[in-house]
């Protein structure tokens, strides 16, 4: 498949989310656990108009000890609480894929995505990030949108 891929130079974004170690197999319910407690919080602090988008964030491959944080993107600077912690996804150069399809069509993207990267001289950061822009229970999995961005140094 010929992809075509995105790089840009991104301002910091705020973050709302949750970060855990999980197997990989657990990681549908914790993701959905994570996104009802962020909602649930911004509408308890009347912010739900600063929801941007679904993300999660990998910060390893270890399908029995997943690092993954999950939240939301939102468009200000919002106090954290509890579990839920403030923070934001790090300025700087990025290389993106919007992929539509199944969840299980994403590792061919990565695949690609990771040689390109090493064709084109950059160095990835280790962090890989997906946004999720629908969901399965709103759309057939044929058009699931999920953004790949894989940060660069």
């Amino acid at each position: 498949m010929d992809y075509q891929f995105a790089v840009s130079d991104q301002p910091a974004q705020p973050v709302l989310s949750k970060r855990t170690v999980i197997p990989v197999s657990a990681l549908p319910q914790e993701l959905g656990k994570a996104y009802r407690g962020i909602i649930t919080y911004l509408g308890e602090i009347g912010e739900m108009a600063a929801v941007d988008s679904a993300f999660a964030a990998y910060y390893n491959m270890d399908m029995e000890h997943l690092d993954v944080e999950m939240g939301f993107a939102v468009t200000k600077s919002l106090p954290g609480k509890g579990e839920i912690k403030a923070g934001e996804i790090a300025a700087g150069k990025q290389v993106s894929y919007l992929y539509k399809g199944p969840f299980e069509g994403l590792k061919p993207v990565y695949n690609a995505l990771l040689q390109w990267i090493g064709e084109n001289g950059h160095t990835p950061t280790g962090i890989a990030y997906e946004f999720y822009y629908n969901s399965p229970n709103e759309v057939p999995e044929s058009d699931l949108l999920t953004k790949i961005i894989l940060p660069l140094e």
